[in-house]
């Protein structure tokens, strides 16, 4: 019996460092982050349909590999990262270092302390999560690949796992790292964190 099975893969390394980028900064991959991406999907070539985030660091690696095995590729708006605020553009060492108290508030309750003008922690999970929601009823027993962000991934896992939004950066996402959700008759099953697919 056929089931429904869901491939997310973050993005690769983006040009520009370790920065927060939210959905302000759009930056291209840079050539490791190209190879993270096609290390982390390695010769699989066997889903039905992929989608992916608008911002090119996800969408333009989505329609490479749409093209290489003849998939669709359908954008995800609300499949964008999370907004920062104003971290956008800039590195994380920074922010601990020069906004040591925002950020370990933020990391204390990242719900409640968030960055000035950041999205709602609450409204982008919501965002996410209806996204998600629909893509699993309209792909009902096929194999999908997301191409997104570590905050898309962090809120789909906690809507699976049922974790609280408080605890949402406590899940590491890897770059180029392929995350498998498996639809059985017990409900949706975390088969894969941060794995990759055979080549």
């Amino acid at each position: 019996m056929p089931k429904t099975t869901i491939d997310l893969i973050r993005h690769g390394e983006p040009v520009g460092g370790h920065r927060y980028r939210g959905h302000a900064i759009d930056d291209p991959l840079t050539e490791k982050g190209w190879s993270q991406m096609w290390d982390g999907v390695g010769s699989c070539n066997t889903w039905d349909h992929i989608i992916t985030s608008p911002l090119q660091r996800c969408q333009v690696f989505a329609y490479e590999l749409g093209k290489r095995y003849g998939i669709d590729v359908t954008v995800e708006l609300r499949f964008k990262e999370v907004g920062f605020g104003v971290w956008e553009g800039l590195s994380h060492d920074a922010v601990k270092i020069d906004r040591a108290a925002e950020y370990s508030a933020f990391i204390s309750d990242p719900v409640k302390q968030r960055p000035d003008g950041a999205e709602p922690l609450d409204d982008f999970i919501g965002r996410v999560n209806l996204a998600y929601q629909e893509i699993v009823e309209r792909h009902r027993n096929n194999h999908v690949l997301i191409v997104t962000h570590a905050g898309v991934i962090r809120a789909i896992i906690a809507q699976v796992l049922d974790i609280s939004p408080k605890n949402l950066y406590l899940i590491k996402v890897n770059n180029g790292g392929i995350t498998r959700i498996r639809y059985t008759r017990i409900g949706a099953v975390l088969e894969m964190l941060n794995g990759k697919l055979a080549s």
